[in-house]
């Protein structure tokens, strides 16, 4: 039996494309920039972003349903491995989350599609996640996280896996 195809992605477009997701980057870097609770997340960055916020926008664009312009010019995602150089504990990620959360709060006005995004965004920032509080290594959690060009937000395992966060529409 051949397998089913992956759903087409729509948050591209529900979030209104590449203009919004720049406008959500921006706005992200701009709330590492200013929250006290950021600042070891922001040492972990070059002081200047300009690379890193373009690296996010065209992954975020992929990620969400847009165009492949991250996959074609930096190979598949493997953000574990990528962020493998960086001591992220907990309170790492919970930095990251506050960021986003305030970004995602500033530039998605529609309250159902924030929550899905928020849910995924976790998921991915708790994966990454790769020292434990007392300093020791995390070890792999042993699904993989990188996010296929035609895996979704919502439908890449680890999320389908989570009944409670799922919305009704995937069920």
């Amino acid at each position: 039996m051949p397998l089913a195809a992956a759903p087409a992605n729509p948050h591209f477009g529900r979030l209104g494309g590449r203009e919004a997701i720049v406008r959500l980057v921006d706005a992200f870097y701009r709330a590492m920039d200013t929250r006290p609770d950021a600042r070891v997340i922001r040492a972990m960055h070059e002081p200047d972003l300009t690379h890193t916020r373009r690296v996010l926008v065209d992954y975020l664009c992929e990620w969400t349903g847009g165009p492949k312009a991250y996959s074609a010019q930096r190979g598949a995602p493997m953000l574990r491995r990528r962020h493998q150089p960086f001591d992220i504990d907990a309170s790492a990620r919970d930095a990251w989350m506050a960021c986003m959360r305030q970004a995602l709060t500033e530039v998605v006005t529609d309250e159902g599609l924030r929550a899905e995004l928020e849910t995924a965004f976790w998921k991915i920032a708790d994966f990454i996640r790769n020292t434990e509080t007392h300093g020791e290594r995390r070890p792999h959690p042993g699904r993989p996280m990188e996010v296929h060009p035609h895996a979704t937000p919502l439908t890449h395992a680890s999320a389908v896996s989570s009944p409670p966060h799922q919305p009704e529409s995937l069920s």
